[in-house]
C-alpha cells in the first residue's frame, strides 16, 4: 500500500552501499476465492495507489466496503469519478478496460466477484 515505505540496500561493491526508500503505489489484491465458477478478491487501495490498467476477463460484481470516491481511467485516457457507497453493490460485463485509483485521503476497499461461468 502507498506509504508502505521499504528500505533497498545495494552492495556497491569496494565495500560500499547504496540505499534507496521505496514507497509501494499498487492498491493490494488478496484473492479469497477461486473456483472454476467464479473469484472473489478483495482491492485494498491506500490514498493515491491504483490497480494498474487492465481488463476484465468475466462479468463482475463490485461490493464497496467503504464509503468514497474512486477515480476511473478509460484507455484515452479520459477520467471518470465514482461514488461508491458502503453496501451498494454494482455489475460491469466482460471486457470493461481502466485504471482505478483511490481518489480519498483514506484507505478505500471494496470486494469484486468475478463470474467465470458466465
Amino acid at each position: 500500500m502507498k506509504g508502505d515505505r521499504v528500505e533497498i540496500v545495494i552492495d556497491a561493491g569496494s565495500g560500499t552501499t547504496r540505499t534507496y526508500d521505496v514507497t509501494a503505489t499498487r492498491a493490494v489484491a488478496t484473492t479469497q476465492i477461486d473456483t472454476a465458477e467464479l473469484r472473489v478478491t478483495e482491492w485494498r487501495f491506500a490514498p493515491d495507489t491504483s490497480t494498474g490498467p487492465h481488463r476484465h476477463e468475466y462479468p463482475y460484481v463490485v461490493v464497496p466496503l467503504t464509503t468514497g470516491r474512486l477515480a476511473i481511467t478509460a484507455p484515452d485516457g479520459g477520467v471518470s469519478m465514482a461514488e461508491l457507497v458502503t453496501g451498494r453493490s454494482y455489475h460491469r460485463p466482460a471486457g470493461v478496460e481502466h485504471d482505478v485509483k483511490n481518489a480519498n485521503a483514506f484507505e478505500f476497499v471494496f470486494v469484486e466477484i468475478e463470474i467465470k461461468g458466465a
